[in-house]
């Protein structure tokens, strides 16, 4: 593709589907003449519809804070209503990874954020008819389809960005996107504190209306790649490789906790209010009023991990963010106060949020390793096969790696049913976990100059 064509291509009217026929970021002159304003104007709608994704994903994190004695539902069964959207937007990350290539990066982000409509629309009448507790649970699920949004975001965005750029616009798209979750928790605490906890549906149907001019906006702005490789097949062939299932078990451990954070914390602010001597309702309140942070904190983190990653490297980057986690789960442990509890959590937030990022850096740059080793195949094939099982491993990643969102959710259930009725053993299990990941990172991407 010319300059004079990718400019022209700019210049028409982006109200129509806009078909790059030819993409080749790696060219640095056409894409400075041209192709990073097309990258960037798609970037941001992705990070649109992501961000709401994640907004509908998190959705039951804010609900519990509504849900009163009238449902009749106990704390414990309010951590598996957070884990089960956890779960399900975990399984639709491997189908989602697929679907750009598949259909159009465009194509599939209109359908997708369109889907959001069916759990939106759900939770508004959950929350309105208070229906039993399997009812509800069934409901919840339907959050999961926001979770599915990452994976084809990443995916897509993948394909626009040249490799010396991939840790910064990842970061960025899947940053964007984190931060629907202290969004939608802080739509809540404006909702909770100026119309009252029976006004949950309020929340709702603003999302409904946000979900409209997102699908609009991308049906509008964004462009679809040619159509590119991506099959079951080359998801089964990425996870061939040793490296695959290590960065997918990194990822449980930033990821995993970010996403698993985001939705139990306001529960266990609610519980420690309540626990103090709160009503139900000043519980509800004050947990509110904090919960947004540590996602907020979370989601801006994650850009500045994957620049970090690009100029110091991803092992490095992740194996120091292990050892910071390590360390502020020991603040949470401890306890001896008020004060140290939260910035133990709010630093966790801010840590997998870095580690989000350096660890999505190290996938491109391992299949690009893997790649020259691929005898009989061209350059134009091995960059190909390297962002074919780049982008599969991103799907599996953040299917595997959004899972361990589903375990914090359940150990810190089974944690506030022991004796103990406290975090404490959940955050232990957390910190020999990070200890793990920390050896894990170190012996086999910081000693190989990853």
């Amino acid at each position: 593709m010319t300059t004079a064509t990718l400019e022209a291509r700019q210049d028409q009217s982006a109200s129509r589907a806009d078909v790059l026929r030819e993409w080749d970021p790696e060219d640095v002159a056409l894409w400075e003449a041209a192709g990073k304003k097309i990258a960037a104007r798609n970037l941001l709608w992705s990070v649109v519809a992501e961000h709401i994704g994640f907004s509908i994903w998190s959705i039951w994190s804010v609900m519990v804070l509504f849900m009163g004695p009238e449902f009749h539902i106990n704390p414990a069964q309010k951590f598996v209503l957070v884990a089960v959207p956890t779960l399900v937007g975990s399984v639709l990350r491997v189908p989602y990874t697929l679907a750009p290539a598949r259909f159009g990066g465009r194509n599939w982000t209109i359908v997708s954020a369109l889907l959001l409509l069916i759990p939106a629309a759900a939770t508004l009448w959950a929350m309105t008819a208070k229906p039993s507790f399997d009812v509800i649970l069934l409901v919840a699920g339907l959050a999961g389809l926001g979770g599915g949004n990452f994976a084809s975001s990443m995916s897509n965005i993948n394909s626009f960005y040249p490799k010396r750029l991939k840790g910064w616009a990842l970061g960025l798209n899947a940053g964007g996107g984190n931060i629907g979750v202290p969004v939608i928790q802080l739509i809540g605490l404006l909702v909770i504190s100026t119309l009252g906890p029976k006004h949950a549906s309020v929340i709702c149907a603003i999302y409904l209306v946000l979900i409209a001019v997102a699908a609009v906006g991308c049906a509008i702005w964004m462009d679809n790649l040619p159509r590119r490789r991506a099959s079951f097949k080359d998801l089964v062939a990425s996870m061939r490789h040793l490296d695959a299932w290590l960065i997918s078990i990194l990822y449980i451990g930033t990821f995993g906790s970010f996403i698993g954070y985001s939705f139990a914390f306001g529960q266990v602010l609610n519980l420690k209010f309540t626990s103090a001597g709160e009503t139900a309702a000043h519980a509800a309140l004050h947990a509110a009023e904090l919960t947004f942070l540590g996602p907020l904190l979370g989601s801006v983190s994650r850009p500045f991990g994957g620049l970090m990653a690009d100029k110091i490297g991803g092992g490095k980057i992740t194996a120091g963010v292990f050892v910071a986690m390590l360390a502020s789960a020991g603040l949470v442990i401890a306890q001896s106060s008020w004060a140290l509890f939260f910035t133990g959590f709010i630093l966790l937030f801010v840590l997998s949020g870095v580690g989000n990022g350096s660890v999505y850096k190290l996938i491109p740059v391992i299949f690009t390793r893997k790649a020259a080793e691929q005898d009989g195949l061209s350059e134009e094939e091995r960059a190909e096969w390297a962002r074919a099982m780049s982008s599969s491993l991103m799907g599996i990643a953040g299917a595997i790696g959004a899972l361990g969102g589903v375990g914090i959710n359940l150990l810190l259930r089974a944690s506030y049913g022991s004796a103990a009725h406290s975090a404490t053993m959940a955050f232990e299990v957390f910190a020999a976990v990070y200890l793990v990941f920390a050896v894990l990172t170190y012996v086999r991407y910081v000693r190989t100059g990853h």
